[in-house]
């Protein structure tokens, strides 16, 4: 199992949901490829995360981007994910569960698992998901890479580093040289000086969370508002002076973004908006896990509405109400559903008591869209909508699961260019169908076609 990142309404939920195993991101406790789309042909982001343990058990690869047409629709790929060590800094290697090399940039590709066809070498410096990353941005010139720093599990030393100007100054620089420059380590043939120049694109912050509780090892302090405020800076600061050190001519913009939450009491703990949102170039809302499978009751987990409840809507009010500008504001969407099993009281399930997360692929209580729309097309399940409110779920009397599909991507995109808003980000790229019918949803949807 690789890390990843998950957030919770309570601790239980939080570590059923990361059992089961997959979620990026919490519970609710100017791009150069942008696409001309919306209202002014406006132009959105199109943010997808790729999973770096994807490529094992779900053998979802980088050259899977292109094959789909997904490649074509997105404006950023977040990376998923960098570690930040006790230390202070962010670091790679081989050491199981807090960093995998060997799927970064070590892991050769043959021929047919490459993005331009072409096997590896034994002696080129980077192979691994670095180099199909590489390959794909050069298929589609304007397409940017972020690498992301943190998520639920590796958030843990954020803290630290963050509490002093030295610390944050050695943080800061650790990521620039080892992500930004390509300073990978050698690995054999692999790594070394400049490795990976050139790949990335900006950095991510998935800080989960500053000023609040996240996963059980991860530190969290009151000051931490105020330090996560100053770290942002100091990421500004130092990748807009390697920009202009680095480059003859008008400098490269190295864009900054962050993963940001939907608890208002999260984002009060931890986010001087105003301030955070000068040095951002995006921020990437949560707009799913707003209630995960291990809760005991049934309910959405991503709706667009939902008065009294969390909702993409909440959301976006609560950040433009503390001050972050529209068009700064990338709305969250899930490529996975939530779901529960043993489900009491009939109608149609939602609300209802549960016994527990829902039989699934990798991990109980958490399916990948492209199982949900097999099941969905199975006859076994009535597919149930709530059309003002934005969301759908599937359930056959028992068994219930939370998801979105394209009807429901459709409703988020309107509302995206009817408010003004920044675009979609997706977690994760690994779960949509082969032929990419929930991107093409979005991208169709932010065109207007």
């Amino acid at each position: 199992m690789r890390r990843r990142t998950l957030t919770g309404l309570t601790t239980a939920a939080c570590a059923l949901a990361l059992l089961a195993g997959l979620a990026p991101a919490a519970t609710a406790g100017g791009a150069g490829h942008d696409r001309g789309a919306g209202h002014h042909e406006r132009s959105y982001r199109t943010v997808g995360y790729f999973t770096q343990w994807g490529v094992y058990g779900r053998d979802f690869q980088v050259k899977d981007l292109e094959t789909s047409g997904t490649a074509a629709k997105l404006t950023h790929i977040n990376y998923a994910f960098g570690n930040v060590s006790a230390e202070g800094r962010c670091f790679t290697g081989n050491v199981p569960g807090e960093a995998d090399a060997w799927a970064d940039y070590a892991r050769p590709l043959d021929a047919a698992g490459s993005v331009d066809g072409v096997a590896d070498t034994d002696t080129q410096p980077l192979a691994g998901n670095f180099n199909q990353l590489r390959e794909l941005k050069a298929a589609h010139p304007g397409l940017k890479v972020m690498i992301s720093l943190g998520g639920w599990s590796w958030s843990t030393h954020f803290s630290d580093a963050a509490r002093t100007a030295a610390s944050r100054k050695a943080l800061v620089s650790s990521c620039i040289d080892l992500y930004i420059k390509g300073n990978l380590p050698v690995d054999g043939a692999r790594g070394g000086e400049g490795a990976a120049a050139g790949l990335f694109d900006g950095i991510d912050l998935d800080w989960e969370w500053p000023g609040s509780a996240g996963d059980t090892d991860t530190v969290f302090r009151p000051e931490d508002k105020r330090n996560f405020t100053a770290l942002v800076h100091e990421f500004r600061t130092q990748l807009d002076a390697h920009a202009k050190s680095s480059r003859k001519g008008k400098p490269k913009h190295y864009e900054l973004s962050a993963f940001v939450p939907t608890a208002p009491a999260k984002i009060d703990a931890g986010f001087d908006v105003p301030r955070i949102m000068r040095d951002f170039d995006f921020v990437n809302l949560q707009g799913y896990d707003f209630h995960v499978s291990g809760e005991t009751t049934t309910a959405q987990q991503s709706a667009l509405r939902a008065k009294g409840d969390f909702s993409v809507d909440q959301t976006v009010r609560d950040w433009i109400g503390r001050g972050a500008p529209a068009r700064k504001l990338v709305v969250g969407m899930p490529f996975y559903g939530q779901g529960w099993t043993g489900v009491t009281g009939g109608g149609d399930g939602l609300g209802q008591p549960a016994a527990s997360p829902a039989p699934a692929t990798y991990a109980p209580g958490y399916e990948d869209y492209k199982a949900l729309r097999k099941l969905a097309e199975s006859g076994q399940y009535t597919v149930h909508r709530d059309i003002r409110n934005g969301h759908a779920w599937l359930f056959d009397g028992t068994t219930l699961w939370t998801y979105d599909d394209p009807q429901v991507l459709r409703a988020k995109t309107s509302y995206i260019r009817d408010h003004g808003l920044g675009g979609a980000m997706f977690w994760s790229l690994d779960g949509d169908t082969d032929d990419g019918e929930l991107m093409t949803a979005v991208d169709r949807g932010l065109r207007r076609r």
